[in-house]
């Protein structure tokens, strides 16, 4: 395959991507105003299970399934269940494109990360983007301090830190271990993980809430293979920016479905950290374009 072919096909992966994870928001978003945010997060796993187990035995990975490396994984499980309920919890008060918006300096703390655990070089010019992209998080949160103390604003920033925890342990993981093993242990731990913790306060499940569920498990699937398949094939620093593109299925499903439109601030900010992360991206290329002509 020609690098061009790679990276349009990595294009299009990642904007399935997105289109997936937006419909899975959006469902948990739907769900978080019936049940407490770590039921959701329990849902999340359990509806994914059948899915994920199915693809694990379709690649043939059940041979394996117990050579992993077990801390990290338990890492990431654990991380994960607090991502999820986290960021549900922000849902009920925050619309699509504010917790998007927030959300998007995920990237950015891979970057500030990968320092310290993977022992990369950050120059002046990355932690200038860095510090440009938190000014941006700060604006979607308020200037006026407002929006800093909403705990809706807050619990999307602490999922973004675990996010990108669970992002660079990933990348670890990524060097000895099978992507499906990936994917299965972590559904499996984050539903052990979570399912006691939410049960004292677990609200029954009615049958109207079924079809909800049903979206969740397979958009989150197929949203996961298509990121899978996005970082696969194309160039990271090509595909990474279309990540961007869920703002605008979060402002789309915002008015669809609960007729909201982002204010300024969260506009301005989400400007602003976009275009940190573009300028990372794009600093970050011609780098290595520069060291590898």
């Amino acid at each position: 395959m020609s690098r061009l072919a790679g990276n349009l096909r990595s294009i299009r992966a990642m904007l399935v991507c997105v289109a997936m994870f937006s419909i899975m928001d959006m469902t948990m978003k739907l769900l978080s105003a019936h049940f407490p945010a770590m039921q959701v997060a329990s849902i999340r796993a359990l509806s994914a299970l059948p899915l994920v187990g199915a693809y694990l035995f379709w690649r043939g990975g059940q041979r394996s399934l117990l050579q992993i490396r077990w801390p990290l994984h338990l890492l990431r499980g654990a991380i994960g269940i607090a991502m999820l309920a986290l960021f549900t919890y922000g849902l009920k008060t925050l619309s699509l494109a504010e917790a998007y918006s927030i959300f998007f300096i995920g990237p950015i703390l891979i970057t500030v990360l990968s320092v310290f655990v993977l022992g990369e070089r950050v120059n002046g010019a990355r932690w200038i983007a860095i510090g440009v992209g938190m000014a941006g998080v700060l604006v979607v949160l308020r200037p006026t301090g407002a929006g800093f103390f909403s705990l809706g604003g807050l619990a999307v920033l602490t999922a973004a830190v675990c996010y990108a925890v669970s992002a660079v342990a990933g990348r670890v993981l990524a060097r000895t271990d099978r992507g499906e093993h990936m994917m299965f242990w972590l559904m499996v731990l984050m539903a052990i993980g979570a399912t006691p913790m939410a049960a004292p306060a677990w609200v029954p499940v009615q049958a109207g809430h079924w079809l909800l569920i049903l979206m969740l498990a397979v958009s989150g699937f197929f949203g996961q293979l298509a990121l899978t398949e996005a970082f696969s094939h194309g160039e990271a620093s090509v595909v990474a920016p279309f990540e961007y593109t869920a703002l605008a299925w979060g402002v789309a499903i915002d008015w669809l479905m609960w007729k909201t439109l982002p204010d300024e601030y969260t506009l301005l900010g989400a400007a602003i950290i976009i275009g940190s992360g573009l300028y990372l991206i794009r600093h970050e290329t011609t780098h290595a374009e520069a060291e590898h002509p």
